[in-house]
């Protein structure tokens, strides 16, 4: 190896270990990369090309009761029961619509997210659940089920409907359990409220039970942040996701607000958090995502891998994926353009057509399948690679190399995973690998 080329190694090294949160990803390609497709393309024909053993279904309930500073999600602060009542009717037109062409294979797994599904009224979110049933074909008892919640929705009614439904998995927003901070973010949330919700579910668990929180919040520190990831050990959560905090210019709170604080405690709260939560018996399973070794479903699941396909999405604001499209509705994050994009869903008589989303190649494939193993603990099996486009994953992407050279990853029995230092830096790794026509796409993209 030339003296350039360890310069070169090490200047790559340097430059991701000085911003190791430039963006995230938890799908590839990014929404914002989507756009109109000319000409669009027919659902039934789209689908029956796809070769996706099992199917997710996602259905997305795009209302909260009120939108979180660090949110630029597709959601609308709406607690109106008519607004939601005529949304599910959209939704289930959608659903009856979509079962003739996306329902010939059994589901592997079912989520509802949003926005809050549990702000829906019990009728209403009893609806989500006999649409999938009645109208998609999902079978209850081999499907992985999970649904998001919030403190303040948390009742004795909805939890019932859940568990009648089978839910394997409740996630809650926490964020922080100290208010202070949670007023920072525009969180309108008392921690005794957070108390009673988890008393709750506690009272009749579900099987995995997951709690989500945030660090870098304004105001915090490393002692205060602890002091949330002690109280939510103290409730035994059987999963945990933590989420360095993100600003755009599109959030409530702005990158400004965070950079007049200071110093950038986020990899601090990481590394603590971190080692907390493996002392306390969880397995880190992805940057976010710590379990016990006891989570899991006591169903026969069907089998489906986080690298396929296979992904229809129902409701404003979902994401479908087949192997070669990934497509959904327009994207918003102000106030009205996401109200009046939900408004033309509501009103829509077809949804038979795919017309804005992102076309994948064989080299964005191959990218997302290297970005949606090498994220995760489990890796990136090199056969697998092989197995599925006849070449080989370091040959095609010599750059994947920098992550060996570099200490961010291990190449054992076959399976290229990160190390300790590459899952702390994950969120940069997954920066770089995003292909140039993708991340010129995003940083063009005009939130409205």
């Amino acid at each position: 190896m030339t003296s350039s080329d360890t310069s070169r190694i090490r200047s790559w090294a340097d430059h991701m270990r000085a911003e190791p949160y430039r963006s995230y990803l938890y799908a590839y390609p990014h929404k914002t990369a989507y756009r109109e497709l000319e000409p669009s393309r027919p659902l039934s024909e789209l689908w029956a090309q796809e070769t996706a053993e099992t199917y997710f279904l996602y259905m997305h309930i795009p209302f909260c009761g009120a939108r979180c500073g660090f949110c630029n999600l597709f959601t609308l602060p709406d607690k109106r029961t008519s607004s939601h009542e005529q949304y599910v009717d959209a939704l289930e037109r959608q659903a009856r619509e979509w079962a003739s062409f996306a329902g010939g294979k059994p589901f592997a797994r079912f989520a509802i997210g949003g926005g809050t599904p549990t702000l829906l009224e019990p009728q209403q979110l009893e609806r989500l659940f006999g649409i999938a049933e009645e109208v998609m074909g999902l079978d209850t008892r081999q499907a992985s089920i999970s649904v998001e919640t919030s403190p303040e929705t948390v009742t004795e009614a909805r939890l019932r409907i859940l568990h009648a439904h089978r839910v394997d998995r409740v996630s809650m927003g926490i964020q922080s359990f100290i208010e202070d901070e949670s007023a920072a973010i525009y969180r309108p949330q008392k921690p005794l409220e957070v108390e009673r919700a988890l008393t709750l579910l506690k009272s009749e668990p579900f099987p995995i039970l997951n709690l989500d929180l945030i660090y870098g919040l304004p105001g915090q520190t490393v002692a205060t942040w602890l002091y949330s990831v002690e109280r939510t050990l103290a409730y035994e959560p059987e999963e945990v996701f933590i989420y360095p905090l993100y600003t755009r210019e599109q959030t409530i709170v702005k990158p400004d607000d965070i950079r007049r604080v200071g110093i950038d405690i986020r990899m601090d709260c990481y590394l603590a958090a971190r080692d907390r939560l493996r002392e306390a018996g969880y397995i880190q399973h992805s940057m976010r995502r710590f379990a016990k070794p006891t989570a899991s479903s006591a169903k026969q699941l069907l089998p489906y891998g986080c690298q396929e396909d296979g992904m229809v999405g129902l409701g404003c604001g979902a994401r479908s994926y087949t192997r070669e499209l990934h497509y959904a509705s327009r994207y918003a994050v102000d106030r009205q353009a996401t109200a009046s994009i939900i408004a033309d869903y509501v009103a829509a008589e077809r949804h038979d057509r795919a017309d804005y989303g992102y076309q994948l190649n064989k080299a964005e494939q191959q990218r997302r399948f290297i970005l949606k193993a090498i994220l995760h603990t489990e890796g990136l099996e090199l056969s697998s690679y092989v197995e599925r486009f006849a070449s080989q994953a370091l040959e095609d992407y010599p750059d994947l190399a920098l992550l060996l050279e570099n200490g961010f990853a291990t190449n054992t029995d076959g399976i290229l995973r990160l190390t300790d230092e590459g899952l702390a830096y994950s969120d940069a790794i997954g920066d770089w690998f995003i292909s140039p026509e993708v991340k010129e796409r995003m940083e063009g993209y005009v939130f409205v």
